[in-house]
């Protein structure tokens, strides 16, 4: 089985997502958004199709051309049933295909917090996040589409939502907390934004001393589930 993983922006990776995909047998390709071929690359041909993070929004087109193309690809994808796992960026371009709403919210959510699960979301793979503090990284958030149905929120944002079995969008970060997750690039990267969120970068690195490893144990499980369900 082949997974296809974009790159939005080189810091941001799979990290403890990367564990169960190996453990369920899928051959991992990456691909950035940089690639000179990535306007020609097919998004219906990866039996699962990973969107990661970025630093942009999905609403900023002009500055990164790319994004109409992607939106388009996603769409077809989606429509013809493949698999899709959209997280932070990636899920705001899930929902952007589908006809939804993407902007700036009323803060940056950036930091451990829990989320509130729904109904619906204890009863699906994000069971495995109930009560566990989650990284957010985040200012734009994403109205849940038409048909798609909302597993998890905080107090600002739509957190989750899932489009039957194979779409599953995430605005938090369960791949996050494991020692070998690349925080300190993301933290040297986006210096100024976590300031802008009114915390730390002491703040952040203490949280995920005590929370971090409980996190992606969390994700990895949730992750595991999730692809265990895959039709």
């Amino acid at each position: 089985m082949r997974a296809l993983v974009v790159h939005h922006v080189a810091h941001e990776g799979l990290a403890a997502f990367a564990g169960p995909l190996a453990e369920r047998g899928y051959d991992i390709e990456y691909l950035f958004v940089t690639d000179p071929d990535f306007a020609a690359i097919d998004f219906l041909e990866p039996d699962l199709l990973i969107l990661l993070g970025g630093s942009m929004g999905v609403y900023e087109r002009a500055a990164n051309p790319w994004i109409d193309g992607e939106l388009a690809r996603i769409a077809m994808r989606i429509a013809a049933g493949g698999p899709t796992l959209g997280v932070c960026l990636g899920a705001q371009l899930i929902a952007a295909a589908l006809g939804a709403e993407v902007k700036p919210g009323p803060i940056r959510e950036v930091g451990f917090a829990p989320v509130t699960l729904t109904g619906a979301g204890k009863a699906s793979p994000l069971a495995a996040l109930t009560g566990v503090p989650i990284l957010h990284w985040h200012g734009d958030g994403f109205t849940v589409p038409e048909g798609a149905t909302l597993l998890a929120e905080t107090a600002h944002f739509p957190q989750a939502f899932a489009l039957g079995d194979t779409v599953l969008a995430l605005q938090c970060h369960p791949e996050m907390g494991a020692p070998d997750d690349g925080i300190d690039i993301w933290l040297a990267e986006d210096a100024d934004y976590v300031i802008g969120a009114e915390t730390t970068e002491v703040a952040i690195r203490t949280d995920r001393a005590v929370l971090g490893e409980a996190a992606a144990r969390a994700g990895q499980t949730m992750l595991r589930d999730w692809i265990a369900n895959l039709p």
